[in-house]
């Protein structure tokens, strides 16, 4: 680990120093070392500095607290990603309160900026549950990451689908790395950090405070192009998720459920306020269409596949092949393509759903399909 790692990690142990105001002195000092080894009169100068926060940097000497942290971070086999790394995720670089460190365990990928976050109910009903599974492992397949909080119910199938779909998933915790929550849900955590990639804010040993689940939304959020709500009560968290969406210029998805549901009562209020309806994957896709053109050039950059032919002047693999090659102008129903092709009607609708956003093909109403 870097030298001055110390000096990333005493500047977030200081409470009276919150990302806001760490990225003010970071601007104005280049270094958090610079920041410990500043003056009164230069720490004055730096906007929005009180002389209570100037206090506790001058008055700091926690040094033991950091070098134990630093030590919990090797014996668990986590890293630190600066805010000035190249691997910090560009998304959060836009949040003014984004931290200047994360937490993380697994990898974090380029490609992970395609991202939907998909939040709902810790107590979902067999109705949530098949919902999720069906739209994360679709988007999943077309290659979008899986944001979500790993918590129980809606959460984490959101993890599980996508992962079983072979694709990409996040989970952003309410608590240090060392001390996942919920228990039962340790072998997510696993299955995550191998697969995909488990981040917090909080430093290690953090326990699942009430308090750290709200803070943590911002960042569920933050790291998605859009939050889909599948089952969220009045008083569901999963609103304060969509609310962090909103603020940031994110686009909102909520699932319709029965009106006389409870856990269904949030995402209609969602709805009533202009969030989209969602009956499909593909009314996502349609919404977040506009900030996937950079991935359309080449189908590695969606799915880690053996790329076979060259189509339009895309690249597209074998099963993408077979589905063009049985299209033409005149749209055929999903159903009779699968029945052609002897494949399931999931899986080919999930390789038709990735033709349309590379533009090859597209679809008419019905799940019908049909070659541009």
């Amino acid at each position: 680990m870097s030298d001055d790692l110390k000096y990333w990690i005493a500047l977030t142990i200081i409470k009276e120093i919150g990302p806001i105001t760490s990225k003010r002195l970071l601007s104005a000092f280049r270094t958090p070392q610079r920041v410990f080894e500043a003056s009164l009169n230069e720490l004055k100068d730096v906007d929005g500095i009180n002389e209570s926060k100037i206090k506790s940097i001058l008055n700091f000497n926690s040094w033991d607290a950091v070098e134990k942290e630093i030590s919990n971070i090797k014996s668990h086999d986590v890293r630190i990603i600066k805010y000035i790394d190249e691997e910090y995720p560009e998304s959060l670089r836009y949040i003014d309160d984004s931290p200047i460190i994360l937490y993380v365990k697994g990898s974090l990928m380029k490609k992970d900026k395609y991202a939907v976050a998909i939040v709902g109910s810790r107590n979902m009903t067999p109705y949530g549950k098949k919902i999720t599974e069906k739209i994360a492992s679709e988007l999943a397949f077309c290659g979008i990451t899986i944001v979500s909080g790993m918590a129980r119910g809606i959460d984490a199938v959101s993890h599980e689908s996508a992962l079983n779909a072979n694709g990409r998933s996040i989970a952003v915790l309410g608590s240090g790395l060392d001390n996942p929550y919920p228990p039962e849900n340790k072998g997510l955590f696993n299955k995550l950090s191998e697969k995909g990639c488990v981040i917090s804010e909080f430093p290690m040993g953090t326990p699942p405070n009430r308090e750290n689940f709200p803070q943590r939304n911002r960042l569920i959020s933050g790291l998605s192009l859009g939050v889909l709500v599948v089952e969220a009560t009045a008083r569901s968290g999963s609103l304060i998720t969509a609310s962090c969406a909103l603020e940031q210029g994110k686009d909102v998805f909520a699932v319709p459920g029965n009106i006389t549901s409870s856990n269904s009562e949030g995402t209609h209020e969602l709805i009533k306020k202009g969030a989209k309806l969602v009956q499909k994957t593909e009314d996502i896709l349609e919404d977040i269409a506009p900030h996937l053109k950079g991935i359309r050039g080449s189908a590695s950059s969606l799915l880690e596949k053996d790329i076979s032919i060259n189509l339009k002047g895309l690249e597209i693999n074998d099963e993408e092949k077979a589905i063009c090659n049985i299209l033409d102008s005149e749209p055929k129903h999903v159903d009779i393509i699968s029945r052609e092709l002897k494949m399931q009607p999931g899986k080919v609708l999930g390789i038709l759903l990735n033709l349309e956003i590379k533009g090859i093909v597209k679809q008419s109403e019905g799940k019908r399909f049909y070659i541009i």
